[in-house]
This record gives C-alpha cells, sequence and structure tokens, in this order.
C-alpha cells in the first residue's frame, strides 16, 4: 500500500487548521493498527501530507480523550504525552545513506527528532543514532490547536491537530542531495500514542509486529506525485 504526497499547488498556510484549503488537495492516512497492548480507548487519528519544492508539509487531527501533554523541552520523551509521530526514510536503495529521521510531537508541539542509522535498542537510545541539535529542530515548524501545557489530563472528548513541516535541507544534511522528488518512492510509518496517560495506546499506519515503532522493514511507501 502506498500514501500520494501530492504536489501544493498554492501558498502554504500554518494554524493546524484541517479544513484550511491547501489540505483539500491531500487524501487521508489512517492510523488505525492498534497493538494489542492498548486501552480500550483508539482514538481515531488521520494525518494528510503534501509537498513543495522546500520541503514536506503534514497535517494530524486526533479525536481524542485523556490528552496529557507536560513535556515542554526540545528532545524530551514526548511520546509520553499524548503525541503523534512521522518517521521518514529517503534512500532505501542505498545502504550507506539508509538512515531515517523520526519526528515525535507531543499534542503541545514540543519536538523529539533523531537520525538513526541502527535501530537496535542500546544505552542511551539506539546502536547508531544522532540527535538532532537544538538549531536544527528550529529549522522544523509545528503549530497546533492545543496548549503548551495541559495538566490536569483533559477526560472529555477532545479534538486537536497539529501541522509541522520538515525542510528536505535539513534531512539532506544527512542523506546528501535528494534530486527531483517526483517519482520518488521513500520508507515511513506514522504513528499515535500516549504512553503515560491514564488510557495509553499505540496505533500505526503500517501494523507493527511488537510494541516498537522504530522497525524501519515494516515501514511503509509513500510517493511523490
Amino acid at each position: 500500500m502506498e500514501y500520494r504526497v501530492n504536489r501544493l499547488t498554492e501558498a502554504a498556510t500554518s494554524g493546524a487548521d484541517w479544513t484550511a484549503a491547501m489540505w483539500r488537495q491531500a487524501e487521508s492516512i489512517p492510523i488505525n493498527q492498534f497493538r494489542p497492548e492498548s486501552s480500550d480507548h483508539r482514538p481515531v487519528t488521520d494525518a494528510k501530507m503534501l509537498y513543495d519544492d522546500a520541503g514536506i508539509h503534514g497535517i494530524f487531527r486526533v479525536q481524542d480523550r485523556y490528552v496529557r501533554c507536560v513535556h515542554t523541552q526540545f528532545q524530551d520523551l514526548v511520546c509520553k504525552d499524548s503525541c503523534v509521530e512521522v518517521y521518514f526514510q529517503p534512500k532505501v536503495d542505498q545502504p550507506e545513506k539508509n538512515g531515517y529521521l523520526n519526528l515525535e510531537m507531543s499534542g503541545n508541539g514540543t519536538l523529539l527528532s533523531y537520525y538513526i542509522t541502527d535501530a537496535e535498542r542500546a544505552p542511551g537510545g539506539f546502536k547508531e543514532f544522532v540527535k538532532l541539535t537544538p538549531q536544527q529542530g528550529r529549522q522544523v515548524a509545528i503549530s497546533t490547536t492545543l496548549p503548551p501545557k495541559v495538566d490536569p489530563e483533559l477526560e472529555e472528548p477532545t479534538e486537536w491537530c497539529l501541522q509541522f513541516f520538515l525542510p528536505f535541507s535539513l534531512l539532506e544534511s544527512y542523506v546528501g542531495p535528494l534530486g527531483e522528488l517526483a517519482g520518488q518512492a521513500w520508507r515511513c510509518n506514522l504513528f499515535k500514542c500516549a504512553d503515560e496517560s491514564s488510557h495509553p495506546h499505540w496505533a500505526s499506519w503500517r501494523p507493527v509486529p511488537e510494541l516498537n515503532f522504530h522497525a524501519p522493514d515494516t515501514f511503509g511507501v509513500i510517493r511523490f506525485a
């Protein structure tokens, strides 16, 4: 199964508005493959992506409950919050450059991001990886409809959206020139989790065989139109 990333044909807007005109050009991605370890709360989560010459635009919409966002510092473990994630692996046919970049974003907009070349678990994270610097992290634009901190937890039904922009130049600092995007196929997966909410859950676009999102061999395919 592939997801087609359409080219954006108008000026991009920010503000995490799922109904904004730009998103009418994109198909939805359902993030609905829940791990059995999840609680009975299984939020309906969808995403959309578009691209232009500068980078990838994405948006998540979550019909949620038990929303909690307390991590506020870059590179905090935001997966413990009500969190959405997307992982990109551009050069799957070049073994020397086949790492992937993860964008893990708390509902409040806090980012964790690594470039990972060996996802085997090891003390401190993974066998081979580098953390993005704060300067690099600031290149990823994130807007959200949630406040900077959500605590205590919102138990009532809450719909929230988060929008991101990933510049290609940031990816190229790790994988080298990307070239003409049209027609390229990348590996990718998208996730929703909330490890330390009262109702934890773990969902993905493409299923993962164990409770571990860092399994690039299970990623799906996105193709640039």
